[in-house]
């Protein structure tokens, strides 16, 4: 009997994961709430990758780029020509809900934005939802105003604009730079005391360069209060403060979803946001539930990136065929 698989979320150690398991003859259906590779596509525009083309490779496809670091338009031409010439089952815009385990089976429970509720079965499911889908909120008054943002795009539409940025971290910086050469008012609200270590290091003096220069003002040890219509609100050192905005950019970071996790059955640790697995099958406590990518990370991030993640779908697949041939 063909042995199925639902491999939930479609970036690129999902769409790995999928890859292997159709070389050992397990049929995947992939879903995604939005289209392949959606994070990648949540990057800024002017975005470069810190690895070389290589390191992105799935599928034994090889990534074919001009630069030595390509560009998020390169990664999504990438990932596309990868869906097309492997033929992968890929269902977009559709949201899983739930993830059961009945009689050794498992039932997958997805809503499309249009066509409503589909119920699938599958023997394996694979849980490769990463996180950049949920930012990580400051829990203060007035976050989901319309002019709140937690995802930078392009800087163009804030020509002239007054725009306050909460965060110091990478994307922080990145959007701030992109920001003030686009002649946008920039200030930057962060309640590190210094600059974060981990900004890139070719970055940071160039935006050292900018806040000496005051091109954009840099506040630290801000501790933000709430946002108005009018700007945000901080206290620093005591005292509260007010900077007006245009646009507030909330860039603090994302975390994983566990929700589908835990209605799964799958053990969270509480302090890391670590699912339970096996380090070399990626098995959950849930036999035959899988995760692969950054969500294996919990909360840290910065431990799996595509460069690493996109083997998990490996060891999975062998997994899975010891079993199969047994």
């Amino acid at each position: 009997m063909n042995k199925q698989a639902i491999i939930v979320g479609a970036g690129p150690c999902g769409l790995s994961a999928a890859i292997e398991l159709e070389k050992i003859g397990v049929s995947c259906t992939v879903i995604e709430r939005g289209n392949i590779v959606d994070a990648i596509y949540r990057y800024p525009t002017h975005q470069t990758f810190f690895s070389s083309a290589s390191l992105l490779e799935i599928g034994d496809i090889p990534f074919i780029c001009k630069d030595l670091k390509p560009r998020r338009q390169d990664a999504l031409v990438y990932y596309r020509e990868v869906v097309t010439r492997t033929g992968l089952n890929v269902q977009s815009f559709e949201t899983v809900e739930s993830v059961d385990k009945e009689n050794d089976r498992f039932v997958v429970t997805s809503r499309h934005e249009r066509r409503g509720e589909t119920v699938r079965e599958a023997d394996y499911v694979i849980l490769a939802t990463g996180y950049y889908g949920r930012p990580r909120l400051l829990d203060v008054p007035g976050e989901t105003l319309p002019h709140v943002h937690h995802y930078f795009n392009e800087a163009h539409p804030y020509y002239r604009q007054h725009v306050t940025i909460i965060g110091g971290k990478n994307s922080a910086v990145d959007a701030a730079i992109e920001l003030e050469k686009a002649g946008a008012y920039v200030t930057v609200l962060y309640r590190g005391d210094s600059y974060s270590p981990s900004v890139k290091p070719w970055v940071l003096p160039n935006f050292d360069s900018l806040v000496r220069h005051e091109k954009v003002r840099m506040e630290f040890e801000a501790t933000i209060e709430r946002i108005t219509d009018d700007g945000v609100y901080y206290r620093q050192h005591g005292e509260e403060k007010h900077v007006y905005a245009d646009h507030v950019f909330a860039m603090t970071g994302y975390q994983p979803d566990h929700h589908l996790f835990e209605s799964a059955g799958i053990a969270i640790d509480e302090e890391s946001g670590i699912p339970t697995y096996d380090e070399e099958t990626f098995e959950t406590n849930v036999e035959h539930l899988f995760i692969a990518g950054v969500v294996a990370a919990g909360n840290d991030a910065n431990k799996i990136f595509i460069e690493n993640g996109r083997f998990h779908g490996k060891a999975i697949a062998d997994a899975i065929a010891n079993r199969i041939n047994v």
